[in-house]
């Protein structure tokens, strides 16, 4: 079976190299090129037609949107992973729908790393950690309120999620009452066990 060809596209040269080092090591991977900016990646992909480019969002010269629509305009067998914050829930949306495959996280480990590009290769989905802008059930969720989600999915109380994200406590329980009418839930309980399923859901693939 032939390697999986990957493009690398960060612009923080440090962060870039580890990942390359890690993909490099790996049997039955193959990093064909590296970028720092959109231009760069874009030219690099024309000339190598990588099976997958691993793409940061946030670059100098535009984002990795730019570079999911060349890529999908131009090259659509290409798979893009993107690395991402788990704070980035407006982002990994707008790179959703610019056509992103997966989502890996910038913390994740090397073999979490190798995942996400196999399974993209593959056309397998991925997921690495409860992901609450992925779900249809949810879509309607504000950034915020998606935030509070996780937070109660993890056990916090109204007042620990208040002080977490620096908001008053009566505003976490109001955004609390628009979750559970959004979701179609009648009790907090009920968005702990999604939550909790969704998890292990994630773990299993």
């Amino acid at each position: 079976m032939p390697d999986v060809r990957v493009l690398v596209l960060d612009d923080h040269e440090v962060v870039r190299r580890g990942i390359c080092d890690i993909l490099d090591r790996a049997d039955g991977v193959e990093v064909v090129a590296e970028a720092a900016t959109v231009a760069q990646a874009i030219r690099r992909v024309d000339a190598t037609r990588p099976d997958v480019v691993l793409s940061d969002l946030r670059l100098p010269d535009g984002t990795g949107l730019d570079v999911i629509a060349h890529v999908r305009a131009t090259h659509p067998d290409t798979h893009i992973v993107v690395l991402t914050s788990y704070d980035d829930d407006d982002a990994k949306a707008a790179a959703r729908t610019a056509g992103a495959d997966a989502f890996v996280a910038k913390t994740a480990g090397s073999a979490e790393v190798l995942k996400a590009v196999r399974d993209a290769a593959s056309g397998r989905e991925h997921g690495q950690h409860i992901d609450v802008q992925e779900d249809a059930a949810i879509a309607a969720l504000t950034p915020t309120e998606r935030k509070i989600v996780t937070a109660v999915g993890d056990g916090m109380s109204n007042k620990e999620i208040a002080d977490q994200l620096g908001i008053a406590e009566k505003t976490v329980k109001n955004h609390v009452t628009s979750i559970l009418a959004k979701m179609g839930l009648q009790r907090r309980t009920q968005v702990v066990a999604w939550a909790t399923q969704r998890r292990a859901q994630s773990f299993r693939r």
